[in-house]
């Protein structure tokens, strides 16, 4: 796109098109052997790959040799951004990060990624999107479904798990509660779901925001998380783990 308008490619493949992955590893054959050559560690898909050495001046003589020969043998530009040293725990690679402690090697997901799910969860799950409860989850469901599928295999922590669901569920109650909109459908809302009528009368006259009135007592009570789970047919990633 240039100056706003959209015109056509005449070289080069569309940034994660289904050509990329195949056009690099074509290309990138050639860094392959000569890293094999060299005798390095190493773990590529597609144009993004790492080396592993044992010390950061083994790594700063390797980064410095690689970018050459990618440079002026492979003709390509290295991407100075996001080519660095670091520690293999800090890096993210493919959206995951290699952590080890007692000998023991762990696959987690990296914090980006992370920060990546969240920002689509408040995404779809956006308060003012105008949309139904049962249209906000079958999004929600199309894009957790498929972040479990790449992520499944890494090291999660059960408590991570509890929060990230807990959070999820309490922004649903919280479109809930704003889409439920005036006092009055707010009572006979919680009324219907078995809140007694003196504390459906006070929580739905509230004055809170919806944030705050989703972590209340009776409407978590109205609005359970096997109603979210079962009823609406919410998925949830590793909820398997908990059980």
């Amino acid at each position: 796109m240039i100056d706003g308008l959209v015109q056509a490619a005449e070289e080069g493949t569309p940034q994660g098109g289904p050509l990329s992955p195949l056009l690099s590893n074509i290309v990138l054959d050639e860094l392959d052997k000569e890293l094999e050559k060299r005798n390095l560690c190493f773990a590529r898909y597609a144009d993004d790959f790492n080396i592993f050495v044992r010390s950061q001046r083994a790594a700063n003589r390797v980064m410095q040799k690689v970018s050459h020969f990618v440079t002026h043998r492979l003709r390509l530009k290295v991407n100075e951004e996001k080519s660095h040293v670091t520690r293999p725990w800090e890096m993210c690679f493919l959206g995951f990060r290699i952590t080890s402690m007692i000998n023991f090697t762990r696959v987690q997901i990296h914090p980006k990624s992370i920060k990546r799910l969240k920002e689509r969860v408040r995404q779809l799950t956006s308060r003012s999107s105008g949309k139904s409860i049962h249209q906000i989850i079958y999004n929600l469901n199309e894009y957790l479904h498929g972040w479990w599928i790449y992520y499944r295999f890494a090291k999660l922590s059960i408590k991570w798990l509890r929060s990230l669901h807990g959070w999820i569920m309490r922004r649903l109650r919280c479109i809930l509660w704003k889409q439920w909109k005036n006092p009055r459908t707010r009572v006979r809302e919680l009324k219907k779901r078995g809140i007694y009528h003196k504390s459906a009368v006070s929580t739905g006259n509230a004055r809170k925001g919806c944030w705050r009135m989703s972590r209340v007592k009776w409407v978590i009570i109205a609005l359970p998380n096997a109603y979210f789970r079962r009823t609406l047919g919410l998925f949830l990633p590793g909820i398997h783990l908990l059980s």
